[in-house]
């Protein structure tokens, strides 16, 4: 087995491509060792390396942010003997279904907010997620749209400047009725 890394807009996070799937549909985000151990076989045993601060768990990827007391070329050996032993080993990934979230939730959007969904699926995420990241909707309210960032784009340094610049603008194009984006932390 042989897994990639790459860089990521955000200089603590580092993602890695097993070159297999990782999750079957959605996302998983673990930002602490105890959600990891509840919810993720592999996640627990990736906070078991020293300086693993959230792991983020895509379709195809893995994305790892560590604290700052660590350096990625002490840390990135380790994770990358953890992931390999995991996956040849047959392990399953996630003890459970991944939860659907809120979104699941909604029997039925309005117009505005599946206009909101739609463009963020098919604009947004699938660019996230290149980058290691994931975008998620979180609600609508007087012209606000609410965003969860995960992965790779929580806590990155451009994820401000994405979010304003991009998506916003992006949303107030395609919908009037939007006029403000707001990450939101969870």
């Amino acid at each position: 087995m042989f897994i990639q890394t790459e860089q990521t807009p955000n200089p603590a996070t580092l993602k890695f491509l097993p070159g297999l799937t990782v999750l079957e549909q959605g996302t998983a985000d673990f930002t602490d060792a105890a959600d990891a151990q509840a919810r993720s076989p592999l996640a627990a045993r990736l906070f078991e390396v020293d300086g693993v601060g959230a792991v983020f768990f895509g379709r195809e990827f893995i994305t790892i942010t560590k604290t700052d007391e660590k350096e990625w070329h002490v840390m990135k050996p380790a994770l990358l003997g953890a992931i390999m032993e995991h996956f040849t080993a047959g392990r399953d990934v996630m003890n459970a279904a991944p939860d659907a979230g809120s979104e699941a939730d909604a029997a039925e959007d309005d117009e505005i907010v599946t206009q909101i969904k739609e463009l963020l699926d098919t604009r947004v995420r699938p660019a996230v997620a290149m980058d290691g990241g994931d975008i998620v909707y979180h609600g609508f309210e007087n012209g606000v749209v609410y965003l969860h960032m995960q992965g790779s784009c929580s806590g990155c340094p451009s994820s401000t400047a994405t979010l304003k610049m991009g998506i916003e603008n992006m949303l107030k194009h395609y919908i009037p009725e939007v006029v403000e984006v707001r990450a939101i932390g969870i």
